[in-house]
């Protein structure tokens, strides 16, 4: 009975290093492809600072005050223009309103019309 009991605990430690050892292969292989992943983000980054400098190296001395200033600008236009569109949407909404305020009158005034007419005739 010894011994079956040493073979099972023999079988179980056998199984268990098994786990390990799949379990390390396993780390080891995600550890080569985050490193994978590392260089290949390091060359991404490297060539895009390279174009940065490229860009800025393409710009006047004056460029970059003068970027900022007409940014500025353009942001201004965009808020006088949304307050415009704004005021617009409002000036339309009124408009219906008083559209269909004016359909109403016309609508009843038909009706008094056709009333009296029906009186008389």
């Amino acid at each position: 009975m010894s011994q079956a009991r040493a073979r099972a605990h023999e079988e179980r430690t056998a199984q268990i290093e098994t786990t390990w050892r799949e379990r390390a292969l396993n780390a080891e292989d995600a550890l080569a492809a985050a490193n994978r992943e590392i260089v290949q983000q390091r060359h991404t980054i490297a060539e895009l600072l390279g174009r940065i400098r490229d860009l800025e190296a393409d710009l006047p001395e004056d460029g970059v005050p003068r970027l900022l200033a007409e940014n500025a600008t353009l942001k201004q236009q965009v808020r006088d223009l949304t307050t415009d569109a704004r005021g617009l949407q409002e000036r339309l909404h009124s408009a219906r309103e008083n559209n269909r305020f004016l359909d109403n009158r016309i609508a009843n005034l038909e009706a008094e019309l056709d009333a009296r007419d029906r009186q008389r005739g």
